[in-house]
């Protein structure tokens, strides 16, 4: 630190980088302040803001939670400390910003109803989460990402704890953890409580078949909670999206991985028979076996009926046809009585054929982009085996229900275009003109 610090002899001339020549005396050379002490502070303090700021998106108990709260600090403190567009993300932060130009044309009409426009505001907030995760995440990459995929695993943990002791009634606070006979935890649907324990689900999971996590056995314990409370849910769109999240990175991580097969064949079907017997045992509880039977049909009362969730839709989808401007933001409801519970449909009815269009190219383009990621071999492989699958999920479950307002799911969306950015800068760095698919 002295010597990094210490001021140069009068005179003295220091070499500069390589292509500049010299530097005149009292300069300091590039990456000198590193070693600032107020300055490691400040990149210590950015870091916990960080993991607090992931770990609070599983407070979802209202529309502002902690989560909100630590948003600004943590983006502005990361912003001074330096924040770079690069380039790959540029085709995110355009369909981002297109798609949101279109929801604000189409609320133009109705600037004067309250609940649009703040929809509207809380979508762009949204949208700005998502390019600045995608901006931090695209430098540093491995360390960061590995840093806010525990924050949110043990976010996971917590929150699917709380819903498994609501559930079961074991301190008699079920009514903060427990919902519609559901467990909820720390959310207010659990249908949202469900997806998000996803990611946490796959981290540990791939931790354990390649070897990665220090402490397997305290991995696993968490696997299980976290499995638990997905089962609890009883949301339908979280069990299959779950198992194809599941399916997606297993598949990558042996595709990818031969001398590790045998293992990851063990450990899958070691994690699926301890799930079965947590699934069993939860299911020998008479509630517990009853939700599951009425949660198990392929449709419930609300979907069926000219009047129902899939009614709407059609009768919907024939009404968008001839609205160029869509319906307005968050008017769906005020036509049919519920949410669209289809987010491809309400793109088009809150932000008109544009907002459709912009959020459809989104889909895709990120889906080509995450699966190449987990195809190509770069040194940002397994994290976009984590990442990209349960984003995936969500993309899946977006075909019936409505994802544009959860927070985890634009983080999630800033990680997989950062993990793209950092993969073609590594490629840049090793020289290789070979095209990577």
């Amino acid at each position: 630190m002295a010597s990094t610090l210490a001021p140069p002899a009068a005179g003295a001339i220091l070499a500069g980088p390589p292509g500049t020549g010299a530097l005149p005396a009292g300069a300091l050379t590039p990456g000198a302040w590193a070693g600032v002490p107020v300055l490691r502070a400040l990149r210590g303090l950015a870091a916990a803001l960080l993991a607090s700021f992931i770990f609070f998106a599983c407070f979802a108990f209202s529309e502002t939670s902690p989560y909100d709260m630590v948003a600004v600090p943590t983006i502005l403190l990361w912003a001074c400390l330096g924040l770079r567009l690069h380039r790959a993300v540029v085709p995110l932060a355009g369909l981002l910003l297109l798609y949101l130009a279109a929801i604000v044309a189409a609320l133009i009409p109705y600037l004067d109803e309250a609940v649009p426009r703040t929809w509207t505001i809380q979508l762009a907030y949204l949208v700005g989460t998502c390019l600045f995760f995608a901006m931090l995440f695209s430098d540093e990459t491995a360390a960061r990402m590995e840093l806010a995929l525990k924050a949110y695993t043990a976010s996971c943990v917590f929150s699917a704890g709380l819903g498994i002791v609501g559930y079961l009634d074991l301190l008699g606070i079920e009514d903060l953890f427990y919902k519609y006979g559901r467990a909820s935890g720390t959310f207010q649907d659990p249908n949202v409580f469900g997806s998000f324990l996803t990611l946490g689900a796959l981290y540990l999971m791939h931790g354990l078949l390649t070897g990665r996590l220090r402490r397997p056995v305290l991995s696993l314990a968490g696997l299980l909670v976290i499995l638990a409370g997905i089962f609890l849910s009883f949301s339908r769109g979280s069990w299959g999206g779950s198992a194809v999240a599941v399916a997606v990175m297993v598949a990558s991580v042996y595709a990818g991985a031969p001398a590790l097969r045998r293992r990851i064949v063990g450990l899958t079907l070691l994690t699926a028979i301890l799930g079965v017997v947590a699934i069993l045992a939860l299911l020998s509880v008479d509630h517990v076996a009853q939700m599951f039977e009425v949660r198990a049909s392929m449709t419930q009362s609300y979907d069926e009926g000219e009047t129902g969730r899939f009614g709407n839709q059609i009768r919907g989808l024939t009404m968008l046809l001839g609205l160029p401007m869509g319906m307005g933001p968050m008017h769906w409801r005020l036509t049919f009585g519920l949410e669209p519970h289809n987010s491809y449909l309400g793109s088009f009815a809150n932000g008109g054929w544009l907002g459709g269009a912009a959020f459809l190219g989104l889909v895709l383009t990120t889906a080509f982009v995450g699966f190449r990621l987990m195809r190509a071999d770069s040194p940002c492989r397994a994290h976009a085996q984590i990442v990209w699958p349960a984003l995936l999920m969500f993309f899946l479950q977006a075909l019936q229900i409505d994802i544009e307002k959860w927070r985890h799911v634009y983080m999630m969306l800033g990680m997989v275009w950062a993990l793209e950015a950092a993969r073609l800068r590594w490629l840049a760095e090793r020289g290789s003109r070979t095209r990577v698919c």
